[in-house]
């Protein structure tokens, strides 16, 4: 299971996922740079690090790499909730916590996944038996 991204690894896997395509030790430093004073050797150790943690590819480009996401950012959050909620004694009341927590923006995100997840619903199940609202007919069955 993933550890948590340290804070320079996660600026910088935050830029690879950002830009979705192969990028340079450059192009992250000039980016870095704009927040932070920050070294290429800082940056290229880093980009080294993660691709030996198996969380970057890279493809060699003349006399450098290309480094890209072996993953989405969205795979990573969902593997650290994951192995977060596997550690717990009870993990029917960390739910609970962890749901408590959310905003309300989030807890419609929660909604609209579990419905992605769940799929479409089958016919009729939002009605009782014998129930059809859509239907021209009248009680009678006319």
């Amino acid at each position: 299971m993933p550890r948590p991204l340290g804070e320079l690894e996660d600026a910088v896997m935050t830029r690879v996922w950002k830009w979705n395509r192969p990028v340079t030790v450059r192009e992250v430093l000039e980016d870095l740079q704009q927040e932070r004073s920050i070294a290429y050797t800082t940056v290229m150790t880093v980009l080294d690090n993660l691709h030996q943690k198996g969380w970057v590819r890279r493809e060699a480009e003349g006399r450098a790499y290309r480094y890209e996401a072996v993953s989405t950012r969205a795979a990573y959050a969902a593997a650290l909730m994951n192995e977060a909620w596997s550690q717990s004694d009870n993990p029917a009341a960390a739910l609970v916590a962890f749901f408590g927590m959310m905003s309300e923006e989030q807890g419609h995100a929660l909604r609209d996944a579990v419905r992605m997840v769940q799929g479409p619903e089958t016919p009729g199940a939002e009605n009782p038996p014998g129930e059809n609202p859509g239907s021209d007919r009248d009680d009678s069955g006319r």
